[in-house]
Parts: structure tokens; sequence; C-alpha cells
């Protein structure tokens, strides 16, 4: 983006303008202006600027096109259905991470098959290079339109904003919709690299007692090139989903029963246990203390945790004699109530305790998906209770724990996200100057950098956030640390300082995983099943090619399994062409492939996943070499 200062511009001339006049490319820039920022804020090239304002010109090629061509191409979305499908109630149409979508709701079901003439039609739509304009409209002629019109969705909108709101709408040939923008300043500037994706359904508002609505997902970008890689990536997306893995590799399944639960197969349960065994192993050397607090507690410890007030709706409750009863949406207030027993000085702190707690949250029905979004999940929790003085120090080594932990796992490119105090918080300025200052100076004694979120921070205090890129290039938010100024004071928490007097400790809540069923889904995927040797949930197969061979097949199955290889047994009558494949599919790291010559030879033929060499090595060593990889946390025993 290119910047000037518009003060002396206004000084020659009247003391408003559009800036449309003022973000006319300079001959350093190259393409067309699709906006501007003005005082940070994004506007549409026909706002108004007032005199001494300074504003910045927004090119495609900025970063801040991209969301302003997908949100005019929702509008296209919606102006094509509207000559498509009339009659068609529109609900709301945003932006989103990688596309856009729009919630309709038309007199017939939209299909997958209307997809292509839908973005036929969008297309032309782009041809006509039809003006987008922007006006302001009272809430009477507002109202008047919506009724007109039939879209009572628009005007639920408008009744839900405040009585002095400003009404802005955008008009882009007939088609006509309520929206505060900004966007662009005709249909042609978005291009043509959009594709319509799938239909699903989509309660208002998220709330399942109101209408089923259509949602039409799509996705936009700058220029085809950009949407090439897009799909070339959306492609290798789709054959490491975690869903179709989880089949192939017999982990786990869903069914309509239990909604957002998951069914672990053994396979399955063994890859979450071996994460889970990992995990209290390396907090353990770190100085935690695992607990584990109640699934489900009366309501009045949520009323005074204030997680009532503010997840009420997400969560599930019971009663039984003349109680009411949910199950913990979080671990936090149980952590809290241990260490409420007994009194604490300033000795006994930092006090580190850790808790895999299985919790519950509603989520709509149409937002489950996979182990990414379920309704009950387990947190690796910690609650780190420590002094104000302490915070630095347990946030850099939370830092140094946490890299470890992910480059473990094949993670090498980790982003840090530090958000600071929002406008609305508790406690006052000077504990969060500490916090804040805490935060920050850990992360930089880690030796790490960290992106700044202004404004972002929860309303009870600063955090760190995680943020891990996978093979393909996607982000996945996973660990935290969050410090919480609120929840200790509470539910009356203390420890005695060194004064003699009751002190309320500081509380950092951190997460490594997060949820450890998504963790494994994001696992799956950055390694496209193809987990590292150490997690495997089978390690090895050991297969043989004819029967002369079982007798010394079983004794080196027996000698893995005394070192504590997860090992699967293949002895069938089978070709060994068909055991490659089935072993394969299922994504074993290791096959020992056993005939007469290495019958006779004591020796073993070796298939690894990404080795194209297929070596022959002594059985005795193969288990050392394996064993020593299992140990040690490799990604692969016997190469790399």
């Amino acid at each position: 983006m290119s910047s000037c200062h518009l003060s002396a511009l206004f000084r020659q001339g009247s003391s408003m303008t559009s800036s449309a006049s003022l973000h006319r490319p300079a001959q350093k820039e190259p393409g067309e202006v699709l906006a501007c920022r003005i005082n940070g804020v994004l506007h549409d090239r026909s706002s108004s600027i007032a005199d001494d304002i300074r504003s910045q010109s927004v090119y495609r090629h900025d970063a801040d096109a991209l969301p302003l061509i997908r949100h005019d191409a929702a509008h296209i979305l919606a102006q094509a259905i509207s000559e498509l499908f009339p009659g068609t109630l529109f609900a709301t149409g945003p932006a989103t991470e990688s596309g856009f979508y729009y919630d309709v709701e038309p007199e017939e079901p939209i299909t997958a098959d209307d997809l292509p003439r839908i973005e036929a039609r969008m297309h032309e739509i782009v041809a006509r290079n039809e003006p987008i304009t922007r006006e302001i409209w009272d809430r009477e002629t507002a109202l008047s339109w919506c009724h007109e019109q039939g879209q009572d969705y628009k005007a639920e909108i408008i009744n839900a904003l405040p009585a002095d709101a400003v009404l802005t709408f955008y008009r882009q040939g007939d088609f006509v919709d309520l929206c505060r923008g900004p966007h662009l300043s005709s249909t042609a500037q978005i291009g043509h690299a959009f594709r319509l994706l799938e239909t699903a359904g989509a309660y208002w508002k998220g709330d399942q007692n109101r209408p089923m609505l259509q949602r039409i997902y799509g996705t936009a970008w700058r220029n085809e090139q950009e949407l090439e890689t897009w799909e070339k990536r959306r492609e290798e997306a789709i054959r490491r989903d975690h869903r179709r893995l989880g089949r192939e590799m017999d982990l786990f399944h869903f069914q309509e029963e239990a909604p957002g639960a998951v069914f672990w197969h053994p396979n399955g349960w063994t890859l979450f246990q071996t994460l889970l065994a990992y995990l209290r192993k390396r907090q353990r050397t770190e100085g935690y203390v695992e607990i584990n607090t109640p699934d489900i507690m009366d309501l009045s410890l949520w009323k005074a945790s204030g997680h009532w007030d503010k997840f009420g709706e997400n969560m599930f409750t019971t009663e039984t004699e003349g109680r009411t009863y949910a199950l913990k949406p979080m671990n936090c207030p149980g952590g809290v109530q241990v260490f409420r027993q007994g009194l604490k000085s300033y000795r006994d702190l930092p006090l580190r305790m850790a808790e895999f707690g299985k919790v519950h949250r509603f989520e709509p029905s149409g937002a489950l998906h996979g182990l990414m979004r379920v309704r009950a999940f387990t947190q690796d929790d910690a609650h780190i209770f420590c002094t104000p003085e302490q915070m630095e120090s347990e946030t850099q080594t939370i830092c140094d724990l946490v890299l470890s932990i992910y480059r473990d796992f094949g993670f090498e490119d980790v982003r840090i996200k530090f958000s600071d105090r929002p406008e609305k918080r508790v406690g006052s300025d000077e504990i969060w100057d500490r916090s804040e200052a805490a935060l920050r100076h850990g992360v930089e004694a880690a030796g790490l950098t960290y992106t700044h979120n202004p404004g972002e921070g929860a309303f009870y205090g600063p955090k760190l956030e995680f943020v891990l890129r996978d093979a393909i290039g996607r982000d996945w938010q996973c660990g935290t640390v969050q410090v919480d100024l609120n929840l200790p004071g509470r539910l009356d928490t203390h420890y005695v300082g060194a004064d003699s007097q009751k002190h309320t400790p500081v509380m950092l809540h951190r997460a490594l995983f997060g949820s450890l069923e998504r963790f494994i889904g994001i696992l799956l995927e950055h390694h496209a099943g193809h987990l590292p040797f150490w997690l495997a949930p089978v390690q090895v197969v050991v297969a043989t090619i004819t029967e002369e061979a079982n007798d010394y097949a079983k004794d080196l199955i027996r000698n893995l399994d005394a070192h504590d290889i997860r090992v699967l047994s293949d002895l069938r009558n089978e070709k060994i062409s068909y055991k490659i494949r089935e072993h394969s599919l299922a994504k074993i790291p290791v096959m020992l492939v056993i005939g007469k010559k290495e019958k006779e030879n004591r020796t073993v033929s070796i298939r690894e996943y990404g080795n194209p060499a297929r070596p022959t090595l002594k059985g005795e060593e193969v288990v050392k070499v394996l064993a020593t990889a299992s140990r040690d946390r490799l990604l692969r025993a016997f190469v790399g």
C-alpha cells in the first residue's frame, strides 16, 4: 500500500471530498486501486474524507484486497441466486479465511447440480462491469424495503441494531443488499478467479430452534494462479483428510447416536494413550503434578466462576434430587478447588497442576467436523499458580517445553501470537502492565519472537497462542498461555505471602495440544497418516513369505515385544505382495519381511515408509535400531 498525507491537498480545496479522486495508482504502483485505509480503517473508494487525514491506497496485490474481493464475491453470488431463483430470502454473506459463503432460503432447495449454473451467472455479472454504489437509508425506508421484498432476515438484522445506527445498502444492477461494507467500485474488479464449492445446512444465527438455511460456499482469489494453487492444496487436503485416514487406518468412527463424540478403535486408542503417556512423562520432568477433578459439578460452582453467565448456552445440564448439575466445559474451576484445599504459602509456589480432563461443550450439529470439532474431548490443561514475580520465568519455561514437544511431532514452523489488554477488562493497569511484560519477556528470554495482536486478549488477562503450520501450509492454533487475573479472586483463592498476609495468586492457564482429539486430527493430516515411528499405534509388522519362516518370525516378534515395540504379526498364507499392500494402506511405518533365505541367515528384509532402499540386516541389530528409535522419539527408524 502506498500512503499520502491529505492535509496539504485539502488546504487548497474543500474540506470534504471523495477518496476515489485521491486514490489513483502512482506510476510505481501496479494495477487499479480497489479501496483505501483511512486512519487505519478500510473504506470504499467512494467514502468521504475530512481534512488532515492520512490515507493508504489498497491495490490488488495487497493483503487487504483479498477479503474485499471475497466479500464482493458473496454479494455477486447472492445477485446470481436472486436472478436464477426469484423469491429467495437472504440472510448473511461474509468473507471467510479461505473464501466466502451466503446463507439463503430459496423457495426450492439449491442442489450441487445447480452450482455450475450459478457460477456461470456470477461470471456474467462480473463481465457486466456493474457499478457498486453505497447508499444510506433511514430505518423506515430500510424496513419498508425489507417488507416489500419479503426479506425477513434483513429486517431482523436491522431491528437488532441500535436506533441511531447508520444503515448502509449496496447496489449493483438490480440487486440491493444490506451491508456495512466496504466494497469494490464495480463487479468487474473482483475478477474471475473464483469457484463455488458446496452447499450445506446452517441454522439462522447458529440456533437450532431457528430456521435451517442453505449455506453456499465458495472461494475467491486475486488471480487465476492463486486459485490454481489453492485448488491443488485443497486436493491435497482432501487426500489428507483425517476422517478418511481414520477409516483407512481403523482408528475411530462417529455415529448418529452420539453426535460429536468419538468411538475409539484399538489402534486409535493406542495412539491416544501413547500421546497421553508422552505428555505425562514430559510434564513430570518439568515439575508438574497431575490431578483429576469431577466431570459433573453443581451449577452453583459454575455460577460462582462466571462460566454459567458466559458459556451457559453451551453447557450440558441435568437435574437430580432437586439439584442442577453441569458437565464441565472447562477444567479451570476444578483445578482451583484442588489448590484451595489446605493452606498454601509463597514457598509452595509456583504450583504446576496438570489435568487431562474430559470436557463437554454443545456445538451445533452443522459445526461438528470429525476430530477437529466435537462435543466431548480431552484437554491437556495445566494451571500454574504463582506470584506476579514468577510469571516471566514460568512463561519462558513453558515456551521451551512447547517448542520441544512440537518438534517431537514433526512441527518445525511454529508462530507465537501475543494478545494484550482489550478495552473491557478486569484488574488494574499496573497488574496488566506486569502481566503483559511477563509474557513478552518470557518469550524473548526463550529466544523467540512473536506477532502482536493489540486488544485481542481476554477480559481477564493477556495471552500467548502457539500456531503450527502444517505440511501443506495451513495454520493450526494449538497451545496457549493465558494469564488469569479474574478466576482466583472470584473463587476466593489465596496463599500466604512473605509478609504473612493473604494474597491472590496469579493463575496461568496452559495448554500444549488443546484438545487431544483435535491434535490427533492435525497430526494425521500433517503426516498424511504416516505418523512418526515412535507414535504410530502399530510400529512394525512382521510378515512372512513362507510358512517355513514362521518360527523365526515368532522369535523376532517376542524380542520386539520385549523391547516395548508395538508389533503386528502377519503369518497368513497370503502372497507377500498382498500383505505389503494391505499394511502400506494401514500406514504402518516399518515392515520386516522374512522368507526362507532370511530364516537361514537370521536376517530380515526391511521396508520403511519414505526409504527407497530395502536393506537386509541381522534380526538382533534391527531390534536395537527400532528400540532406539522408539525410545528417542525419532520420526523414522532407518532414515533421516
